[in-house]
């Protein structure tokens, strides 16, 4: 019983600390301190050691020589090499589930594509809560998308860039176009615009009806089009001045 119970608090550690991650709430680079994560979440030694050991195992925690654990970093070069990988993974498990995918694949899709359509968010007055939610409804209609490929694998990797690809996404290009959107900064508006963009239900409207269409042609050259959306932000975001973006500050929902 002893043993189930610290395998619980480990389990509840993680997905604490892996939300945050993956949400920037824990900025890239910043060090985990023990003594500070054990105040924030509650949680014991024990527990955090032991996620924090299988964060980094992921990628999204690395060890610091004699100085304990850190956020991993981002970066434009870990964004463009995490497109390049996306590219490799998502579009092939796409193809494979287009010619693969029954009925009930294509009620997932639809099902997935009509929750990220009801989700409204203004890029220019979104609360963090607004991002989280959009955020997940975009990973599920993803996954969705990719949920009839057959290759266990390749959709491992999938999951494990997509990780990657969000938190990438939140700090490199979300944080910083918002946080100017806020403060109407001079470059800032292509950066605006390109979120806008980006976040459109009308490029997920598409991929879908090409999917259900079973045009595996115009799927992929949709979804490479998509994927290159992220890199096309954030450069826009950089071109305006911020070097290194901070994550945004939480503001309470309306």
């Amino acid at each position: 019983m002893q043993d189930q119970g610290q395998s619980t608090k480990t389990e509840s550690a993680y997905r604490l600390l892996r939300r945050d991650i993956l949400a920037t709430r824990l900025r890239p680079g910043a060090p985990m301190k023990l003594g500070a994560l054990r105040d924030r979440y509650e949680i014991g030694w024990t527990p955090l050691r032991e996620a924090l050991s299988r964060l980094e195992a992921e990628g999204l925690v690395t060890a610091v020589s004699n100085r304990g654990f850190a956020v991993a970093p981002v970066s434009r070069a870990a964004l463009e090499d995490l497109t390049r990988a996306r590219m490799a993974v998502e579009i092939p498990l796409l193809l494979e589930s287009i010619e693969n995918g029954g009925s009930e694949w294509e009620s997932a899709v639809v099902t997935a594509h009509y929750r990220l359509s009801r989700c409204t968010l203004s890029v220019e007055s979104a609360t963090e809560s607004q991002i989280d939610e959009w955020d997940e409804k975009h990973a599920v209609f993803h996954a969705a998308l990719v949920g009839a490929a057959r290759s266990s694998w390749l959709a491992r990797f999938q999951q494990t860039i997509s990780d990657q690809m969000r938190r990438h996404h939140r700090f490199l290009s979300l944080a910083p176009t918002l946080r100017a959107a806020e403060g109407m900064h001079e470059g800032y508006r292509e950066a605006v615009a390109a979120l806008h963009e980006a976040m459109a239900i009308a490029h997920h409207t598409e991929l879908m009806e090409a999917a259900l269409d079973r045009d595996a042609a115009r799927a992929r050259t949709l979804m490479e089009a998509h994927i290159g959306f992220t890199i096309d932000v954030y450069a826009r975001s950089e071109d305006g001045g911020h070097a290194a973006p901070a994550a945004p500050k939480a503001r309470a929902s309306k």
